[in-house]
Parts: C-alpha cells; sequence; structure tokens
C-alpha cells in the first residue's frame, strides 16, 4: 500500500517542514492518488468534493516547479467565485510559506482594476483569480501567460455552470501548448468530459468517492406538498432544531423569500446568491463562518468555496435534478468525524429525483411526510455571536492580534468571550459573544488599536 505520508514525496525538506507546521500530518486520498502524477508533470483529472483537501493537491504540486528568480507567471489558478478564490489564495500563501519571495495576485471582480495593474506590474509567480476579471487583464496586457507552466481549473464544474467555457477557452489560448493542465470538479459530466479532450494531453484520471461513509450523514425525505413548503421548511427547524444549517434552494429569488420566511419566525438566517453585491456577500460569509448567523439560505454556485468547519444539517428546499449535485451539498455536513444531517423536502411530481438518487447511492430513500414531526412552536434561533465591522484593514497594516490585544487588554474581554476574526483589504470583522457586544463596542468607540481610533459598527 502506497504511504500516506507527504515525506514518501520527491519534495523539499523545507516543504515538509512546513507541512507538519500547517497540521498536514498525512495526505488525504485526493492528495495521495494525485501528488504523485502532478509532481511527474502529468495533466490530472481529480473528481473530489469540497473539503477533501484539493487545493493542498495542487498547491504543494505546482509549488515545486516555481522558479523564484523569475518573476513571470508560472501559475494560474481559475475559481468559479471570489470566495472560492479568497479561500485557494489564502491556502496557497500558507503552502509557499517555504519558499522566500513568492508572490501571490488575485484578479477578481468586484475590486478595482488599478490596484490590481500595480501587483501585475511588480512581477508575479502565482495568479489566482475569476475568468470574467482574468480575461479582463490579458485584454488589456497587463497580463500576459506565455511563460505558464501549470493551469489549474478549480471546480471547473461551476464554472461551465455559470456560463464561464468560452471565458475559459480565450485564457487557456494564450497559455502554452506544453503547460501542465490540473483539472478538479465535484462532478464529471460531459462538459467536462469536453473540456478535458479540447486543453488536456493523456490526462491521469483520479477520483475520490462522493459516496459518505455510512452513518455519518442521515439522510431523511420529507414528501410535501408544493404550498406546504415553507411551513414544512419550519417543521424541520422546530423539531431538529439545527444550531447551523445551510439551506440550498434554486434560485436567487427563492434564496431571499426563504431566508425572509426564516426570519418572520425567529430563526436568523441570511440569503447568498450572485445578485448581491461584493461587500453584502463577504458580510454574509463572515457571519455565517463566525456563527454570528445559524442559517444561511443559498444557491449552489453561491455556496461554492464555503469555509465551513461545523455544520450540523442541510436542507434541500428542493431537490436538484442532478443526484451528484445532491451528494456533493449534504457532504458539506458530517465533516472532520463530527455527524450531519441532510433533510430534503420533495412533491409527488419530484418522485423521479428521489428514484435517481436511489440509484445513485444504491441504497433506498428513508421518506416520510412533515405531520410526523414534533413541533416546537416557541423554537427560536438566535446566535449566541455578534459581528462588529472595524473600517481598517490588511491595508492599514492591521492583524488579527492587534484587535484581539485590544479587545483582551484595554477592552478588558476574556479570549473566550471573542471568536473569528478575518481581515480584508480596508475593513476587519470580528464576532464577540452577544453578552458582550456592549462592552466591546464602549471600548471601540472611546479607545484605540494599534495606537489609533477605528470606527466600529455592528453588523446586523
Amino acid at each position: 500500500m502506497a504511504s500516506d505520508s507527504f515525506s514518501s514525496l520527491s519534495l523539499p525538506a523545507a516543504q515538509i517542514e512546513n507541512l507538519n507546521s500547517l497540521g498536514y500530518s498525512k495526505m488525504t486520498p485526493i492528495q495521495a492518488q494525485s501528488l504523485p502524477h502532478i509532481l511527474n508533470g502529468k495533466d490530472l483529472i481529480a473528481k473530489a468534493k469540497t473539503g477533501s483537501g484539493k487545493t493542498a493537491a495542487f498547491g504543494v504540486g505546482l509549488l515545486n516547479t516555481i522558479k523564484p528568480r523569475f518573476f513571470g507567471v508560472q501559475a494560474l489558478i481559475l475559481c468559479p467565485t471570489r470566495e472560492l478564490a479568497d479561500q485557494v489564495g489564502k491556502e496557497i500563501r500558507k503552502l509557499a510559506r517555504f519558499v522566500p519571495n513568492i508572490k501571490c495576485v488575485m484578479l477578481c471582480g468586484g475590486k478595482p482594476l488599478g490596484p490590481q495593474i500595480g501587483s501585475l506590474e511588480h512581477g508575479a509567480h502565482i495568479v489566482i483569480g475569476t475568468p470574467g476579471r482574468v480575461q479582463d487583464h490579458l485584454r488589456k496586457g497587463t497580463l500576459k501567460l506565455g511563460d505558464l507552466k501549470t493551469l489549474v481549473l478549480d471546480e471547473a464544474d461551476r464554472m461551465l455552470d455559470m456560463g464561464f467555457a468560452e471565458v475559459m477557452q480565450d485564457i487557456i489560448s494564450q497559455t502554452p501548448k506544453s503547460r501542465q493542465t490540473l483539472l478538479f470538479s465535484a462532478t464529471y459530466p460531459d462538459t467536462i468530459k469536453q473540456m478535458s479532450q479540447s486543453i488536456q494531453r493523456n490526462p491521469i484520471t483520479v477520483t475520490v468517492e462522493s459516496e459518505h461513509k455510512p452513518n455519518v450523514i442521515e439522510q431523511l425525505f420529507y414528501e410535501v406538498k408544493k404550498h406546504q413548503r415553507n411551513t414544512s421548511l419550519l417543521a424541520l427547524f422546530e423539531h431538529y432544531k439545527p444550531q447551523s444549517t445551510v439551506v440550498f434552494c434554486h434560485t436567487k429569488k427563492q434564496c431571499d423569500e426563504v431566508a425572509n420566511f426564516l426570519r418572520c419566525h425567529r430563526i436568523e438566517a441570511l440569503a447568498i446568491h450572485g445578485d448581491l453585491e461584493q461587500r453584502e456577500r463577504d458580510q454574509v460569509l463572515v457571519r455565517f463562518a463566525n456563527n454570528s448567523c445559524s442559517v444561511l439560505v443559498a444557491t449552489d454556485v453561491a455556496a461554492r468555496g464555503l469555509d465551513i468547519k461545523s455544520l450540523q444539517a442541510v436542507i434541500n428546499y428542493e431537490l436538484p435534478r442532478d443526484p451528484e449535485i445532491y451528494v456533493h451539498r449534504i457532504g458539506r455536513t458530517g465533516r472532520a468525524g463530527e455527524t450531519g444531517m441532510a433533510l430534503s423536502l420533495f412533491t409527488e411530481a419530484e418522485a423521479v429525483r428521489i428514484n435517481a438518487i436511489e440509484k445513485y447511492q444504491k441504497k433506498p430513500c428513508i421518506c416520510d411526510v412533515p405531520e410526523s414531526l414534533d413541533r416546537d412552536p416557541g423554537f427560536s434561533l438566535e446566535p449566541n455571536m455578534i459581528t462588529i465591522q472595524l473600517d481598517a484593514g490588511r491595508k492599514n497594516k492591521l492583524r488579527p492580534g492587534d484587535i484581539l490585544g485590544a479587545l483582551t487588554g484595554d477592552a478588558g474581554l476574556n479570549g473566550s468571550q471573542i471568536g473569528k476574526i478575518d481581515i480584508f483589504d480596508m475593513s476587519s470583522y470580528v464576532a464577540v459573544e452577544r453578552t458582550a457586544l456592549r462592552q466591546a463596542m464602549n471600548y471601540l468607540a472611546q479607545g484605540k488599536i494599534k495606537g489609533r481610533a477605528i470606527r466600529a459598527r455592528k453588523i446586523t
């Protein structure tokens, strides 16, 4: 049996040491299966779900080919959304700590072009971005890919779903034919096969099964009438009382309506979809990740790249037509050794989707009706954390330790009362316990962080 230790690979000692310091004690299945091929320079098709460790797989691989002294773009990672690109960028920067002077540049929409052009002018080794913005820079001549060694398409299926096929082909046409192409996808429809045939050379295919371990995720299906979806959704919350949940909807309009319905019934919920401005998307994701919002109502595309450590339940407000997407959705719960619940609503007309899921998972679905649920009409879901936004960020040299130090020092909060801290370019977010909010805000109104007053507001 092949070793699952990173030290079994031909990697520099400094890289092994860095991986150990980051807590990468052994390879995940996708890393163990794909890294030997990536390090051998082979093209790769990797079918793996979010949370499988794929970013480290292609990150470790592409860093092995980077020449730090040459300031040309040597690796390009395309992602479907800015959220996923941000997450990938953070991971790549951590993985690259062992190499001095490696420069990563983010090219995503929703941000001004000027600073991105400036970053590229100073030279970049690795570019991480969304297809539209990468294409913008190629058209302007501010990005050149003539020296590219490695191209990574992360969550390629979502990029195709979002209509980026032509944009991706345009970008790829401006890269050397000698490049290595790594294609990562949670699902493997015909469109991905066709894309692979046109852009890859004799790719190795690696699959990490999407089926979930038995008894890790409890899957239950509830048959409802079309007009009962909302009341049945409420019944699921009142019966199971999950503290952190993603509710999947098909459309942006549905997301907004469902989130509003839940809030009207004392369940703190936020919607995320493509119509939100980037600042709003950032705030929604920050609040869900730091436990100051309990329920996220999302479309499949918007939910890609979510950094969720612990999710108790996934609810399908409506079942997807593709059973692979269903399996991908529910795989967001029951991670890291924990158990989870997948609860789904379906109408009689959607029974064909149940059949497809049964066939795909090779086991029967357990179906019930909402009337069987024990409802608690007094149930409400208000998270015990609240998010504070600060009008200063990375560009102001603000670090998480500065915020933590101010709140636990002069403000007098306990470290246990402070949650996740997120630093963006021009703003920062810190979660504090609801009971400590007044104390924190009183200090921030009068006190200082890093010797200067910073405006703060509660996000609701």
